[in-house]
């Protein structure tokens, strides 16, 4: 059996209004409201602003340890898929309302103030000096990190592959490699080549040599440097 909304509602209004007043309930709401507001607003600005703080205040018994990640892992990923790991300070497409929810339920939950928040992303999504999904994390001490929020759609798989080749400068060379092995046995056979017994090892060296010089001279013109290097780094060219 259904019971009549209109009078547990009364009820429940009955019940309120023995404790405080509508003026009373509003204003307190309107209090809380604004605590809140404003408690979001210093969260954001500590996510802009500059920290060289490199630990936390936090409660270990609360941490999720599956959220835990050390320097040398994230390291490894950025370099893997050309990403890097900077200040928030330096991240200019904005961080979503959601993480800033969970910053806030984080300080309550381990009663202190964090600072220092670094971001996993792609080189485009920060203000980079001159010289696809973010990842925000916050560091624990010792080089370790807690991620708290990760927004974006998912980075695609192929994106490990297609930035492999710059990796450092041995997958460079690799790659070079490889494509003069390519343009080497794509180049048709000629009488010459036929009565050259290393014209193939010539056609090789030549293609090698001619593309590891415009691909290497491509690469650093357009102010790019290898994954190992700039992971880290919050320069265009460094």
């Amino acid at each position: 059996m259904l019971m009549n909304r209109g009078i547990i509602e009364s009820e429940l209004l009955k019940e309120r209004n023995h404790f405080k007043s509508e003026k009373d309930i509003l204003e307190e709401v309107s209090r809380i409201l604004s605590d809140n507001e404003h408690t979001r607003a210093l969260i954001k600005q500590t996510l802009q602003e500059k920290s060289s703080t490199d630990s936390n205040n936090f409660n270990s018994d609360l941490l999720q340890t599956d959220k835990i990640y050390h320097i040398t892992q994230i390291r490894k990923v950025c370099i893997s898929y050309r990403l890097r790991f900077l200040d928030s300070s330096s991240f200019k497409s904005g961080i979503p309302e959601e993480a800033i929810s969970k910053i806030n339920a984080l300080e309550k939950r381990h009663n202190t103030k964090l600072r220092g928040f670094k971001i996993m992303a792609p080189s485009k999504a920060f203000e980079l000096k001159n010289a696809d999904d973010p990842l925000l994390f916050a560091p624990i001490g010792n080089d370790y990190y807690y991620l708290i929020h990760q927004w974006g759609n998912e980075i695609n798989p192929l994106r490990k592959w297609l930035v492999k080749p710059f990796k450092n400068l041995m997958n460079f060379t690799w790659f070079c490699l490889l494509i003069s092995i390519i343009i080497t046995l794509l180049t048709p056979e000629s009488n010459l080549s036929k009565s050259v017994p290393a014209a193939k090892i010539i056609v090789f060296l030549f293609a090698f040599k001619t593309v590891i010089a415009v691909l290497m001279y491509a690469f650093f013109m357009m102010g790019k440097n290898f994954n190992n290097t700039i992971w880290a780094r919050p320069y265009y060219n460094n």
